[in-house]
């Protein structure tokens, strides 16, 4: 759908520079009112670092900026906020313990002629926004008490109360089930027949299609193209972020896998009910399920960190009852979290802090004093294996890319040298690109003879990477089948709770 508007902002030959890194080379950016424009790029390619100086979180090293057609100076995100520029980041920036109106108006609240806060005009404001929005919800809502979904419309809403005319949003739906996904959609497509400008960022690239009207499209901090969405296909997305074509977009491998090495057997937990089935050394069992399936609560079960009830579990013909996560990891299972940044990683520490944290003990030496030169070579071992692009082992997580943080995740697991490994959804808020990568680091591991537990909401992945899959409903195993008799209608079924196949 090409138009004839003017674009409302205009980013041109925008440059920033970090010690040692370019991030952004002379890009050009642009975005239209009434329309949605997706950023595209695989982490690292500098989306975040542009929208960070077009939010005045970050100053640009040079070029310019246009807003309704007049240049541009932002002083800080406060400052975009009020011009008219609001940004919804991945993690919603909320205060749980106060209400939805207070969260809406917070640091701007109405106060009456006295100096009070003005109630009835604060939750009124809310309301009306929330009305405009289509949420059913009172304003007087405690946020801690909301989904995912609702506050996400409650930063949407934050965001309008600014009379916002430019709203980016960073992985919107990353942990949104499907029906908050289309609700949140419903929204966007409201705010684009208002003539809001919606700048959207996702790796997910149906949703590119289903709701974006173009796509810009950096890489290596520079600017690839920018593309009517309707002259696209997710082939040509694909080929434009990573630099060639992806020949295949899960490369599974077959292999022919050893004995059971992972058997569990009736397992029951504050979560789980006779969950029954078995892993082999060399194989990938993907596990998946609806929203609330209890995926992640039966890993945190095998890994100590939720007490089992009762049942029978044994790692490599031994009996395995652990009674913490450090317990786990000395038998040997390793566990990477869904939720890299807040259970995987320590963002405030550096690449090698984080891998070799769970085996410190390793590089003690006398008067509990550590080896730095032994850890440095462990750590440094692994960045290579997993070619974790950083110019430093000693790189604060945080300034990593998404798919860089995943792989130090990874490699945290790695170092402990485990028999069973564990990846709760391993390629979450991850680029085309790192998510291949990741898969062929499966790969390999499945060569070393791993056992591979991976849990995924991706019916895809589950597809594509799987030696057989496992099926959860409510707590509970309803199915196993063989990597070559699955599809996708008999995993739905089972993921309804219709029981059928071998739950071996």
């Amino acid at each position: 759908m090409e138009t004839l508007a003017a674009p409302i902002l205009e980013m041109r030959g925008i440059s920033k520079q970090f010690p040692g890194v370019q991030a952004l080379d002379e890009v050009d950016f642009r975005a239209f009112p009434g329309e949605v424009m997706a950023l595209l790029g695989e982490n690292g390619a500098g989306k975040s670092t542009l929208m960070k100086i077009l939010c005045g979180a970050y100053p640009k090293t040079s070029g310019t900026l246009f807003f309704k057609g007049k240049p541009l100076e932002v002083r800080g995100p406060r400052d975009a906020q009020f011009k008219g520029i609001s940004i919804i980041h991945q993690e919603l920036n909320l205060v749980p313990d106060l209400s939805i109106a207070e969260n809406i108006f917070l640091g701007r609240e109405p106060v009456t002629r006295f100096g009070n806060l003005d109630w009835k005009r604060l939750n009124a404001g809310a309301e009306q926004l929330l009305a405009e929005l289509g949420v059913a919800a009172s304003p007087k809502t405690r946020v801690g008490s909301l989904s995912v979904g609702q506050q996400q419309m409650v930063e949407i809403a934050k965001a309008l109360s600014f009379d916002a005319s430019i709203i980016i949003m960073d992985e919107p739906t990353g942990a949104l089930a499907d029906a908050e996904s289309a609700s949140l959609f419903r929204v966007i497509r409201k705010l684009r027949a208002s003539g809001k400008s919606v700048i959207y960022i996702s790796h997910r690239l149906k949703e590119v299609f289903d709701i974006c009207d173009r796509a810009t499209v950096l890489r290596d901090g520079r600017l690839i193209g920018e593309t009517i969405t309707a002259d696209l296909t997710e082939g040509s997305v694909i080929e434009m972020m990573v630099g060639r074509r992806l020949t295949e977009q899960y490369p599974h491998v077959d292999s022919v896998p050893g004995p059971v090495r992972f058997s569990v057997e009736k397992l029951q937990s504050r979560f789980t009910r006779q969950a029954t089935f078995s892993v082999r050394g060399g194989e990938i069992l993907g596990v998946t399920g609806l929203m609330g399936a209890g995926r992640t609560e039966l890993a945190l079960a095998l890994f100590g960190a939720v007490p089992k009830v009762k049942g029978k579990v044994l790692l490599d013909g031994e009996a395995y009852v652990p009674r913490s996560p450090h317990e786990a990891v000395s038998r040997g299972l390793a566990y990477v979290s869904e939720d890299r940044k807040e259970r995987g990683l320590i963002l405030g520490l550096s690449i090698k802090e984080n891998i070799t944290l769970p085996v410190l003990k390793r590089f003690q030496r006398l008067l509990y004093c550590l080896s730095a030169k032994a850890e440095g070579r462990a750590a440094h071992d692994y960045v290579k294996k997993l070619a974790i692009k950083t110019p430093s082992d000693a790189q604060k997580v945080r300034n990593l890319s998404g798919g860089n943080q995943q792989k130090v995740s990874i490699a945290k697991g790695l170092i402990t040298a485990p028999k069973v490994l564990i990846l709760d959804e391993p390629t979450r808020g991850v680029d085309v690109g790192a998510k291949q990568e990741i898969y062929n680091l499966m790969n390999g591991f499945k060569g070393q003879g791993l056992a591979i537990i991976m849990i995924s909401s991706e019916m895809p992945e589950i597809l594509g990477m799987s030696d057989r899959i496992m099926v959860m409903h409510d707590g509970e195993v309803t199915g196993v089948m063989e990597r070559a008799d699955a599809n996708q209608e008999k995993i739905m079924r089972l993921a309804i709770g219709l029981k059928e196949g071998n739950c071996e």
